[in-house]
């Protein structure tokens, strides 16, 4: 493999080693017809046009994740020039999310075929109808034929391609890839080649995420360059948004495309979330993972033995959708310790509601507790009556309280201050939900999303309430100490 030369350097670099690359002949015939590249996209085109011995593409896929304008088009452009006119490929397509960024594809690449006579002389038509978009060379040329398709779930069936361009990747589902990727099993050399900037979430960058997981993970046969920052969207506490020198390197193309008071004033004027993911290439949590919210390094650093504790507890009921299957509900304890650090616990857990009622009016009793907390809107909220008859001090939660609880369990788990606000015993239950929790928007802020947690959430979003309960309503009671119900 050839060393990069391009500064800066991708932050995750990952590609097969090759006998030998056509990537210079590529960026030679892209210079001939106007387009020069920076070092950085002829790399890109080094690395993903190497091949073997035998003459097949070292690489079945070719991911190529930057800051958005830092120009990944014109290595799709340099790609179309090269298959069409000089590995003569039969049938390619390019395709994109938004039919308008199909189209000023191949109106770019139109434009560098018109303005170079050798080239303009091999084609036979170029198709500008609506939907049909294309360009078609001479038979003498080897009558080659490049599709543009904006994607769709059937967008490319029928087809049978030879090279794939898939521009815009952060929005490539799996439906999407299903469609495209049979039609190129029975071609002899075929290549995917994947450019995008870092994908919304993982449900619409399905594609995506699976490649990197893949690059890290070091699979054969795909090359893999990432430019983007070191981080988490959901964690951006650990980046200094405001470091110029960060921002030169996660943009390959700065400063020529992309200026520093360009990016400045994208600083000043977009949110920390969106300048983070468009202009640092920061990615969102890969929930297929595990741990997308609360990493399990945070949350494992604030588990330690039983604890002795002070004050008087307060319980928390959740309780699982009732359209989702199998009924579960939990009970969480929070508590003061005598380092006054707030200890949570899952306490109960259970098919079924029709024990918690029993069960939270027996320990509010025995252990004098400020009460159970219970978001009313939530699917434990129709047990509401019930405790209050059987003589359960109810603290009921509003949406802002839901928020506020979830931002009081996130920041003491996830901020390194040194000051440990938390404290667990690293119960399995509680581990298995935080690796598994997915959150929802609320107002401003977030809260627990049980519906599409991937496994059973209401361990954490208990304790999470209970944690918000002794913070809004504990008190300080000077009561002898005990010892913790595990």
């Amino acid at each position: 493999m050839s060393q990069l030369l391009a500064a800066p350097r991708p932050r995750i670099c990952h590609a097969p080693a090759y006998a030998y690359s056509s990537g210079a002949e590529a960026a030679e015939l892209a210079a001939s017809a106007g387009l020069n590249l920076f070092p950085w996209q002829r790399d890109a085109l080094e690395l993903g046009l190497g091949e073997t011995a035998d003459g097949k593409w070292a690489a079945f896929q070719v991911s190529v994740v930057a800051p958005r304008q830092n120009g990944k088009d014109a290595i799709f452009e340099a790609l179309g020039l090269f298959w069409l006119f000089v590995t003569r490929e039969r049938l390619i397509g390019h395709s994109a999310h938004e039919y308008k960024t199909a189209m000023e594809a191949f109106r770019r690449l139109i434009g560098l075929i018109e303005n170079t006579d050798s080239l303009r002389k091999r084609v036979k038509k170029i198709i500008n109808t609506n939907g049909e978009e294309g360009i078609e060379l001479t038979p003498a040329a080897g009558g080659g034929r490049m599709r543009f398709l904006a994607r769709s779930k059937g967008a490319g069936r029928g087809f049978s391609f030879d090279k794939v361009i898939w521009n815009e990747a952060y929005a490539l589902t799996g439906p999407q890839v299903d469609a495209v990727l049979p039609t190129m099993s029975a071609r002899p050399n075929p290549q995917l080649w994947l450019g995008s900037s870092p994908p919304l979430d993982v449900a619409t960058g399905e594609a995506l995420f699976r490649a990197r997981r893949q690059a890290i993970a070091g699979a054969a046969g795909q090359v893999y360059l990432d430019y983007g920052a070191e981080g988490c969207l959901d964690a951006l506490a650990t980046v200094d948004l405001d470091d110029r020198a960060l921002w030169a390197r996660c943009n390959p193309s700065f400063p020529v495309l992309i200026s520093e008071e360009a990016i400045a004033r994208e600083r000043a004027v977009m949110d920390p979330v969106g300048f983070a993911r468009e202009r640092l290439g920061i990615w969102p949590p890969d929930l297929s993972l595990g741990h997308g919210v609360i990493s399990k390094a945070q949350w494992d650093a604030h588990a330690g033995p039983v604890p002795t504790l002070v004050g008087r507890p307060v319980f928390a009921l959740d309780v699982t959708s009732r359209s989702g299957g199998l009924v579960r509900a939990s009970v969480g304890l929070a508590q003061r310790r005598a380092d006054d650090a707030i200890h949570l616990e899952h306490i109960l857990g259970g098919a079924g509601t029709s024990w918690c009622v029993a069960e939270l009016a027996r320990l509010n009793k025995a252990h004098n507790a400020v009460g159970t907390v219970v978001d009313p809107g939530s699917p434990a909220g129709s047990l509401i009556p019930e405790l209050t008859e059987a003589g359960v001090n109810v603290l009921t939660m509003t949406t802002r309280d839901v928020a506020s609880a979830f931002g009081m369990i996130y920041d003491a788990a996830t901020e390194d201050s040194g000051d440990q606000r938390i404290a667990h015993l690293g119960q399995h239950e509680l581990a298995a939900a935080v690796a598994g929790a997915v959150k929802r928007p609320v107002g401003d802020g977030h809260a627990w999303d049980r519906r599409n947690a991937t496994v059973d959430a209401t361990p954490l979003v208990a304790v999470t309430h209970a944690l918000w309960g002794q913070v809004t309503h504990g008190k300080e009671a000077a009561v002898l100490p005990w010892v913790a119900f595990a």
